[in-house]
Formats: C-alpha cells, structure tokens, sequence
C-alpha cells in the first residue's frame, strides 16, 4: 500500500463533511479526497436505477484517477441503493453510509424513533431490514425531507435560512400523532447533522439526535489498520458540475482541512 495513497469520501454535497469531521479525529494522519457529485444533487428525489448509475459510474473514474485505498460513500441514499452494485465492480474497499437505527434503538427511553431521510431512503427495502432486525420491538416513525438537503447546503455557504424553513420540512413528523413520545431522531441523511440546531429548535433540546458519522470512522479506522500513512501533499475536494459552485465553500472546505479545490 502506498502510504500516500488517500481515503476517497464520496457525497452528492457537503454532507459527507460529517464523516470527514469524525475521520479527522480518529485518523488525523490519513491524506484525505473529499469529493462531492454537485452536478447530481439531489440524489433523494431521482429513481434508484439513476442514482445507482451515476455512483457507480463517478466511483469507477474517481478510483482510477486518484487510486484510494478506500473509498467512503458519505452518502444513505447512495449506499442503500448502489453499495453491493459499487462493491462488485472496484476491488478497494468499500464503506458505506446506512440509517443509525441500531444505536437509535439502544438510545430510546419510550421506544419512540423518528427517522428523517431523503425519499429515496426511506422507503428502501434496507431500511426495512434494519428496522425489523434491531428496532422489531419500537416504533419507528420514518419521514421524507428532502428540503433539508439544500438547506444544509445553504448553511455550508453562510446564506441565511429563512425563519422556520426546517420547521416547515419536518412538520409531517413533529406533527404526526404517533410522535407523542418521540425521544429519538435518526438522521438518515449525511446532510442533517448540519442542521442539528435548527432540529433541536423544532423537537426539543432534549431530542437525542443520532448519525453513523462515528460509527463509520471507526470502520475505516478497522480496515485501515496497520497501514501507513503519509500526507505528502494537501488534502483537497473535487466536485463535479460548475467550478463556480466550490467558491462559495472554500472557508469551510479549508476548516476541513482540504485547502484546495477542483472540478472533476
């Protein structure tokens, strides 16, 4: 293995940045490509045949340019549709993004979940399959809001989002009768965690907000272990659609610590 060979985190925008941010501090010394399918967002509204597609056809050039030792799909609707697609055509390993029901399970008091996803997700049948294995016995309450991702992506830019817009995007689900005791909220789309204040402004300060973002670092930080790592240049982001969309982000990207950026 090459040390300098990176850890590819692929995302249809910013939202793989949540995974990034965790990665950072289990594995502070790995070189790092963050790339984003702008050109694609957003992936929660298109069919499972595209998505499927597009993830497999941007994930085969992107292994081939840039040579990961592995690739991240930051993404839950990417992953509940394409990973076992993505895992049969490239031999680096690859991790996946799915919904956090298990430990959403485990931190339920009343046995009430929400799970905030893209359309695309929720009504997967791997949804189906983690709610029957680790949550049989809760009752989880699942909610399409796709209006959250480009208010992620708003945020990320430093544009202001208009009073009450994420209240609006989750208003099925605060408002949904079967939510009473609602005491933990899912977060099935990278994107969400960005907007974690906004969630707890709408569900509460005391709503227990749960995402994969640590649970995945931790499964690169497995799969990589014992290897060496070598930062011999700077990390950096590609993204594919307009060059013009990454001005916007260059200060958050360099928080990141990817301090340059390219079109793919």
């Amino acid at each position: 293995m090459n040390p300098a060979a990176p850890i590819l985190i692929f995302d249809s925008g910013v939202g793989g940045l949540t995974i990034l941010a965790e990665l950072r501090k289990t594995l502070p010394q790995a070189p790092v490509i963050y790339a984003a399918d702008f050109a694609g967002l957003p992936y929660g509204t298109k069919s499972e045949a595209e998505v499927a597609a597009r993830v497999c056809g941007l994930l085969g050039r992107m292994a081939e340019r840039y040579q990961p030792r592995l690739i991240c799909i930051a993404c839950n609707t990417a992953s509940t549709i394409a990973l076992s697609m993505v895992r049969d055509v490239l031999e680096v390993p690859i991790v996946g993004t799915v919904p956090a029901i298990k430990p959403a399970a485990l931190a339920t008091q009343t046995g009430v979940i929400g799970l905030l996803g893209t359309g695309a997700t929720v009504r997967q049948p791997y949804v189906d399959r983690l709610e029957a294995e680790f949550a049989a016995d809760k009752r989880l309450i699942r909610h399409a809001s796709d209006a959250l991702v480009p208010l992620a992506e708003a945020k990320m830019r430093g544009e202001t989002l208009a009073d009450g817009a994420v209240a609006e995007a989750v208003a099925g689900l605060r408002d949904d009768p079967q939510a009473q005791d609602l005491d933990t909220l899912v977060l099935a789309c990278t994107h969400f965690p960005l907007l974690a204040d906004e969630l707890r402004a709408v569900f509460g300060q005391d709503i227990k907000l749960v995402d994969g973002a640590q649970g995945i670092a931790r499964r690169i930080a497995s799969l990589t272990q014992g290897q060496d790592f070598a930062r011999e240049g700077i990390d950096f982001a590609v993204a594919t659609g307009s060059a013009d969309s990454l001005t916007p982000l260059t200060p958050m990207l360099e928080r990141h610590g990817l301090m340059h950026a390219t079109q793919f």
